[in-house]
């Protein structure tokens, strides 16, 4: 399992907010660390820590309070961003946005990847969505 990504972490001004963002747009679980400003994230039943760390499944993450102030609007990124892969791009791009987050970067076909585009989440972190399915219903090479 040599050098693949196997965790995440989200930072939060206000981690209430998000963790009740992130429940609410793609159903994960949350579970405070101890009393420590720190909750694991469960991502579903595909990620790798839930199917014996086999290759080519998603991973589970952390959220964390955040130790300075949020990305200011337009900042560039001060960091890593994260993509995660959905069955419905458009339903769950609109539904980020009713939750609260904001579009950094409009949905797109990209050749042999699939659509997706980048939304700031309500703290101002940037996270991606990207879907096999391309908008004229053909799926890309790559999924």
């Amino acid at each position: 399992m040599a050098n693949l990504v196997v965790h995440f972490e989200i930072h939060a001004t206000e981690p209430q907010r998000l963790v009740d963002y992130y429940t609410a747009l793609f159903g994960w679980r949350f579970t405070q660390f101890g009393d420590a400003p720190y909750w694991m994230i469960d991502t579903g039943e595909g990620a790798v820590g839930n199917v014996d760390g086999r290759a080519g499944h998603g991973i589970n993450g952390g959220l964390t309070q955040r130790q300075g102030p949020r990305p200011e609007p337009g900042a560039p990124v001060n960091g890593a961003n994260f993509v995660v892969g959905v069955d419905d791009v458009e339903a769950s791009f609109a539904s980020g946005i009713e939750l609260g987050g904001t579009v950094a970067s409009p949905l797109e076909d990209m050749e042999g990847v699939g659509r997706g585009g980048y939304l700031l989440d309500p703290d101002g972190n940037l996270f991606g969505m990207l879907s096999p399915v391309m908008s004229d219903g053909t799926v890309a090479m790559g999924g």
